[in-house]
């Protein structure tokens, strides 16, 4: 069976009081890609699983474990996996995709076998996996960053120019209730979702990624009134619950991906803070 890390749901007003060893440990994910391994991280926040998948030998098989509560980890689960690394082939119950850098595989409700694959071992994929519980079964599909639904936002004079790429959404393909898509830059802009806004109705989970070694991302997060940072190396991952503002700003260039679950799928589904409000 799969090992999957468990976080709890933490409430607002007792993460007024975490210092930065308890706030890196309920909210930022420090190893996502393990290395010929499938690493997870299940979140009570709307019961969201990320994770990443690094084959380099052997394909690498999907198992369910016991915070899953099912025979296959995708009898009640739908599932994204992105692919931020090398060429790499994610087979479904048979039949091959092959995923190539930034392309994305979408897997309906009830698959039985997933399994990850590197095309070039010394050029491993890296499969961002994302998953969310399921009520119905829709069809597995790749899709390309091209076919993505893009929204252009920002301003270079505020240093936030970029391009939302809507992978995971109702416009592109159908889902239960899974959302994700990657954000990409314009030269200079290193701000992400600034200005910033909550959504109570659904969870986020962020993965920066494309950040040389040596540089960082501030991610802010908190209520309006009481914002906390974290401080985002390279391929880690944010835990973002509703109540939470979530936005960022880089020391170099960057991109990130976003995932939401919960009550709406529609993006613009958001409670949006005046700059004059935080704090």
């Amino acid at each position: 069976m799969t090992e999957i890390d468990v976080r709890q749901a933490s409430h607002p007003e007792a993460v007024r009081y975490f210092d930065t060893e308890e706030l890196r440990h309920h909210f930022l994910v420090e190893t996502v890609f393990v290395p010929g391994e499938i690493a997870l991280t299940y979140s009570h926040v709307d019961r969201f699983v990320l994770g990443g998948a690094m084959p380099t030998g052997a394909a690498l098989k999907l198992e369910t474990s016991k915070p899953i509560g099912q025979k296959t980890f995708l009898a009640k689960r739908e599932l994204a996996a992105i692919n931020i690394g090398g060429g790499g082939r994610i087979t479904v119950d048979g039949q091959a995709y092959d995923i190539g850098p930034r392309d994305s595989l979408y897997v309906g409700m009830g698959a039985d076998d997933v399994r990850f694959e590197s095309l070039d071992a010394n050029a491993p994929a890296k499969f961002y996996l994302l998953s969310a519980p399921a009520h119905a079964t829709y069809p597995t599909r790749k899709i390309a960053l091209e076919e993505a639904r893009k929204v252009p936002l920002g301003a270079e004079t505020s240093a936030n120019k970029r391009v939302i790429h809507q992978i995971i959404h109702p416009d592109v393909l159908p889902t239960c209730q899974l959302v994700a898509g990657m954000t990409l830059f314009s030269p200079g802009s290193v701000w992400n979702t600034m200005p910033c806004h909550t959504h109570d109705r659904r969870s986020e989970v962020y993965l920066y990624f494309d950040l040389p070694e040596d540089q960082r991302v501030f991610h802010m997060m908190g209520e309006p009134t009481e914002t906390r940072h974290l401080v985002v190396a390279n391929e880690q991952a944010i835990l973002s619950p509703g109540w939470s503002i979530h936005a960022g700003v880089g020391t170099a260039s960057y991109g990130f991906i976003w995932a939401m679950a919960g009550d709406n799928q529609d993006f613009t589904d958001m409670d949006m803070v005046p700059m004059s409000e935080l704090r």
